[in-house]
């Protein structure tokens, strides 16, 4: 079945769609009574590249086949009353497509057709796999919105080269009344010179002569005015259809392209993939408009200099030339203000006194020339208040800002070679910032801040000048590394959360479970490789909501206090603590473990147990601690064979960061005998063999005649031989952990407690620090006895 009729039986959206594809450059009737010839041809069409300038004889031939296969076409229904209005419309389509293409641009009409084409595939092959169950419509649909851009870029494109025309066709016009008019004016004046002279019989012959070229010269210039008129309101009109298509595509480029390429940047921000070369598509596309709207701009001013020099109107009749002036204008505002973007946004988390980098770009500067003036952008950080009076008001007090950055003003340069003008700041640093008051149970953790990105710029020779500026994604500003936590849990609800034209920073309180699973689930992927399982993310759950006994937690609302306020039962650390730390310790220790499986981390103790208690002797499992933050400890089956039916799970106290960085958990696990099988029953050397460090890395050697010692996990009473006696009384270890882990299987020995304290004294106490005004601070120290309690 051919293309065009498989079209046809498309569903009536998706046919209006297609309906829609063709318009007066490539007449849909075209496309009806020639489908055959079309499709035919559909390796020729492709074949010709519209953009080589090598293939135009070749695209010349092909336009004046279709030419005569329309002329014929037209001719054959010649003596068909019914199929009148259709043989006009071809010959409509045939003069025009000899007229516009044949000679003067017939890669524009391959361009156009091929356009069309590949579109109503698109519909068509969309349409069928959705019925036919495939999988690759939605590479289609992906596709489909780029080439309705393209298309509409075209046809506007050609439209303006026909105004263009059309305006030139009335500068001729109105050159041709202008001396219609002055040949007039000087028959009048002879006229006026014969009537004041004698009246002879010869000067009575030339009045009369005169007399008659006087009104054929007054009706030739009528007939001229009522065309000048006509040529006018039709270029006016033709102005008018495309602006408000102007307008109609800007809108879907910077409301939706443009707007969701900065949503899936800030969700890059909690570790979604992204795109960032998108960019360079809706920089062609926001480039393709600028032009189109400059030339148009350009035309409409040409018509008012025109009507300036002849003055005349119809009776009753508006001037919508300064209406189309103000329009046009404001579009190429819009476009510009709206491209001036952030292409790498700074750090989220930001950190006093320590070095950031931005880049900021402008989609249409080099289109517009605006880098033969280079522009200089400054940046300041403005709080969420100054931020909101900024969006409502467009602008704000003079030097307002709440902190101060150094290295804040550059240059934007122009790449010949990609065609950006962009600026990069590379050596960017906060040194002082200034905050609002806290209440209730805020803190500065919680506040967010923007950086502020401005500029100005003139085009046009100075005729129109821009004052342009942007936002970056909020920001929280820390002084101390133990905010970070708290500080990232901040912007990943913002990041995750925030609603399109939302008053900054305003973020729901309350979220529904499965949006916050998506979130923690792109988190833990884009730090450690791997996501989250449903059985991961169903014990997150319960932990958050504490409440592990639920078994469906889709239709329930976690509030911000839950995710990182609160602390969890009898803990002093809030749900988000415990997930960071996990995500921190399996990033910088356990990523390629995580990976591969060998960690089964997000299980609970009693479930540990219960999935142990039937596993044969020397079976193990890993689960992060939930008393410990970032710790992970090793549970296992131990069997006593000298003792009946003595069988026992057992829990090393948790490792951490500080034990991983002294001894890799792989070597920790090998230098443990008595673990022989990772749950469920895989040998822990096919495991975690690949992981261990080579023996000869593990040999004491000199060095600068020191003896390198050899470290090695050990559990008194464990030797891993299984005539060793059943240790009834938990033993402890030593060695690699800094402290003497427990092997009790009693939670409450593993949970330090430290007295209660005011978070905002301590918030502001940090606030008061830094390491380059007391160089001489202990900073372990003051971490160690006064940070936040973990």
């Amino acid at each position: 079945m051919s293309l065009w009729n498989r079209a046809q039986q498309l569903p009536a959206d998706d046919l209006r769609r297609v309906q829609g594809i063709y318009g007066e450059q490539f007449p849909i009737e075209v496309r009806h009574y020639l489908a055959g010839w079309i499709e035919d041809k559909m390796q020729q069409w492709n074949e010709i590249d519209p953009d080589n300038p090598s293939h135009s004889q070749y695209a010349q031939s092909l336009v004046s086949q279709l030419i005569q296969e329309i002329e014929n076409k037209a001719l054959s229904y010649a003596n068909n009353e019914d199929l009148f209005l259709v043989r006009m419309r071809l010959d409509e389509a045939a003069t025009s497509f000899r007229t516009r293409y044949l000679n003067s641009n017939p890669l524009g009409l391959v361009g156009i057709i091929r356009q069309c084409l590949n579109t109503e595939h698109n519909l068509v092959q969309q349409n069928e796999n959705m019925l036919g169950g495939g999988v690759s419509h939605a590479t289609n649909m992906v596709i489909e919105p780029c080439a309705e851009i393209e298309q509409e870029l075209r046809i506007l494109h050609e439209r303006t080269r026909e105004t263009a025309n059309e305006l030139r066709h009335l500068e001729q016009e109105q050159e041709s009344f202008a001396l219609q008019y002055h040949d007039c004016a000087k028959i009048n004046a002879h006229l006026s010179h014969i009537q004041s002279q004698e009246r002879t019989q010869q000067n009575r012959e030339m009045e009369q002569s005169l007399r008659r070229r006087k009104e054929l010269g007054e009706q030739q210039l009528a007939q001229k005015v009522s065309g000048l008129l006509q040529l006018r309101m039709a270029l006016a009109d033709k102005h008018k259809g495309t602006i408000d298509r102007l307008n109609s595509l800007q809108q879907r480029i910077l409301d939706e392209e443009l707007i969701n390429w900065k949503r899936d940047q800030q969700m890059h921000g909690n570790g979604k993939p992204f795109n960032p070369n998108k960019l360079d598509q809706i920089q062609e596309w926001c480039e393709a408009l600028a032009e189109i709207i400059w030339l148009n701009r350009h035309q409409i001013k040409g018509c008012e200099r025109h009507q300036t020099k002849i003055p005349i109107t119809p009776p009753g009749g508006v001037d919508m030339l300064p209406t189309l002036n103000s329009h046009i204008t404001r579009l190429l505002s819009s476009l510009v203000t709206s491209t001036f973007i952030i292409e790498k946004q700074p750090p989220q988390v930001m950190k006093t006194n320590t070095r950031f980098t931005a880049t900021v770009r402008l989609l249409v500067g080099g289109k517009l020339n605006v880098n033969m003036t280079p522009p200089q952008v400054r940046v300041s950080i403005i709080s969420e208040a100054q931020a909101n009076a900024l969006l409502k008001n467009d602008q704000m007090n003079k030097g307002e800002q709440s902190g101060e950055i150094l290295n804040n003003t550059g240059t934007m340069e122009y790449n010949q070679t990609s065609r950006q003008l962009s600026v990069s700041f590379r050596n960017m640093q906060l040194r002082k910032i200034k905050r609002a008051e806290k209440k209730g149970t805020e803190s500065v953790m919680d506040e967010k801040f923007s950086l502020l990105f401005q500029s100005q710029f003139s085009v046009g020779g100075g005729e129109l000048v821009f004052q342009v500026w942007t936002l970056s994604l909020p920001v929280v500003v820390i002084v101390h590394g133990n905010q970070e936590p708290h500080a990232w849990a901040t912007v990943s609800w913002d990041n995750a959360f925030a609603e399109q034209g939302r008053i900054p920073f305003t973020v729901p309180e309350k979220v529904p479970w499965p949006q916050i699973a998506d979130m923690l689930d792109t988190k833990f992927k884009a730090a450690t490789g791997r996501g989250l399982t449903e059985d991961n993310l169903k014990f997150l759950a319960g932990k958050a909501f504490r409440n592990p006994q639920v078994q469906d937690f889709t239709n329930m609302m976690l509030s911000w206090s839950q995710f990182c306020k609160e602390p969890l039962s009898e803990r002093n650390f809030t749900f988000w603590e415990w997930f960071f730390a996990v995500m921190k310790v399996t990033r910088e220790h356990l990523r390629q473990q995580w990976n591969d499986g060998s960690i089964m981390g997000f299980v609970g103790r009693r479930q540990a147990e219960e999935m142990l208690k039937n596993s044969k002797s020397g079976t193990f499992l890993l689960r992060f601690s939930d008393s410990e933050l970032g710790g992970v400890t090793i549970a296992w089956m131990y069997e006593d064979t000298t003792k009946a039916c003595q069988r026992d799970v057992f829990m090393l106290q948790p490792f951490t960061s500080k034990a991983f960085a002294i001894r890799p958990l792989a070597d920790v696990i090998a230098d443990l005998n008595y673990l022989l099988y990772l749950y469920p029953n895989v040998p822990k050397d096919q495991a975690f063999g690949k992981y261990y460090t080579p023996l000869g890395e593990q040999q004491p050697t000199t060095n600068n005649g020191y003896v390198k010692p050899q470290l090695k996990t050990h559990v008194p009473g464990w030797s891993g031989d299984p005539m060793d006696s059943y240790p009834n009384t938990p033993q402890t270890m030593y060695g690699v952990m800094g402290g003497p882990p427990s092997v009790s299987s009693n939670p409450s020995d593993c949970v330090s407690t430290v007295p209660p304290y005011n978070e905002n004294e301590y918030d502001q106490f940090l606030e008061n620090l830094s390491e380059a005004d007391f160089p001489d601070m202990n900073f372990d120290f003051l971490q160690t006895n006064f940070m936040k309690p973990q």
